[in-house]
C-alpha cells in the first residue's frame, strides 16, 4: 500500500540536502582554507554557512512569528559593517559558526514542523507587496538560495583543493583519474579558445 504525498518532507528532504552539502564543504580544511577569500567579491567557505545561519533564523524565525533566540550581531546590529555575515572573523571559529548554523537549523525545523505549508508570514525585508507568504513559498525561496551557496561552496572547494561534487560518498562527478581530467579541461580550453 503506497503511502501518502507528503509535501513537506519532500522540501524538507530538498533542505536538507542543501545544508549538508554547504557544511560539509568545509571537512578535512585548515582554518585558513575555510576562511580564504576566492573570489573578487570574497566569497569563502565560512562566510557562506555564516550567511546561511543568518538566512534561515531570519525565514524560518521572525518571518512566523517565531524569532531565533539568539542575537546574530552581524544580521541584527545597527553598526554592522556591510557584507559582514559574509565573513568570518579572528574571533569567529569554524566549531562555533557549524553549531550556530546547527542551532539555527534546529530551530527553522521546528517552525517547518509546527506550521501548516498554507501558514503565512510577513517578511519584513521584501517590499510590501511581496512581504506575504505561505511557509510553501518561503521553503521553496530558501531551499533555492541554500542550494545557490552550496553551489558557490562546491566552486570555492574546488578551487582550494580539487575537491568537487556533493557529498564524500557520492560526488555526483565522474570517476576519472587526475591525468583524465586535466585532458578533458584542456580540451575545453583549446574549445574556448576558437572564439577569441
Amino acid at each position: 500500500m503506497a503511502s501518502a504525498y507528503d509535501p513537506k518532507a519532500d522540501l524538507r528532504r530538498y533542505l536538507d540536502k542543501a545544508r549538508r552539502a554547504l557544511v560539509w564543504k568545509l571537512d578535512g580544511l585548515s582554518e585558513y582554507d575555510v576562511r580564504r577569500p576566492l573570489t573578487s567579491t570574497g566569497t569563502n567557505l565560512l562566510g557562506l554557512v555564516k550567511h546561511a545561519a543568518g538566512v534561515e533564523s531570519g525565514y524560518f524565525g521572525v518571518t512566523f512569528g517565531r524569532p531565533f533566540p539568539e542575537t546574530l550581531p552581524w544580521w541584527d546590529g545597527d553598526d554592522a559593517e556591510p557584507n559582514a555575515d559574509m565573513w568570518a572573523t579572528a574571533d569567529e571559529s569554524r566549531e562555533e559558526i557549524i553549531a550556530l548554523y546547527r542551532r539555527v537549523w534546529a530551530h527553522a525545523d521546528a517552525t517547518i514542523e509546527a506550521l501548516d505549508l498554507d501558514a503565512t508570514g510577513r517578511v519584513p525585508w521584501w517590499p510590501d507587496d511581496l512581504e506575504n507568504h505561505s511557509l510553501h513559498q518561503v521553503l521553496i525561496h530558501v531551499i533555492a538560495e541554500i542550494d545557490r551557496h552550496a553551489g558557490h561552496a562546491d566552486i570555492v572547494r574546488e578551487l582550494i583543493d580539487g575537491a568537487a561534487g556533493t557529498y564524500d560518498v557520492n560526488s555526483g562527478m565522474p570517476e576519472q583519474d587526475a591525468a583524465w581530467w586535466a585532458a578533458y579541461r584542456n580540451r575545453l580550453e583549446e574549445t574556448a579558445e576558437g572564439f577569441r
